[in-house]
């Protein structure tokens, strides 16, 4: 999960409808498990397909079809989806608008090893270099 800063605790999960004011709510509410529609509210902001977002996030088909269900996501699944909507959000901080975010997380770059940002995020490791990378962007150092 990506760092935050006091600037940023406002926007913590902005993008999956899910509001928390520091780590240790966030962190409460991971164990918990989030609402499947937070799921849906990042599909919507990030305007990628729901089934596209949880095969990223390492959530099967079928296994997506019983937490509609249930209508909620397992500690696990849910902390996948939180690092993938932060790492949203913090894009959108670095580049200024929703649309660029959202072109950027597609578009695949060099510095990624020719992957787009989306196929990266897909472990801790990866969005922690993907998190990386739009700290680079941000300061303004080629990457």
């Amino acid at each position: 999960m990506p760092k935050t800063s006091a600037d940023d605790r406002r926007r913590l999960g902005e993008s999956l409808g899910v509001y928390v004011a520091d780590t240790r709510s966030a962190i409460a509410r991971l164990e918990r498990g989030l609402p499947i529609r937070a799921l849906d509210r990042l599909s919507q902001a990030m305007d990628t397909p729901c089934a596209r977002l949880a095969e990223v996030a390492r959530i099967a088909p079928r296994t997506l079809a019983r937490r509609r269900k249930e209508g909620r996501l397992q500690p696990v699944e849910s902390e996948r989806v939180f690092r993938l909507g932060a790492l949203f959000d913090r894009a959108v901080d670095v580049l200024g608008e929703v649309d660029a975010a959202r072109r950027w997380f597609r578009t695949p770059l060099k510095a990624l090893d020719g992957q787009p940002p989306l196929d990266f995020a897909r472990s801790e490791v990866g969005a922690r270099e993907v998190e990386d990378l739009l700290g680079r962007l941000e300061h303004g150092v080629f990457s």
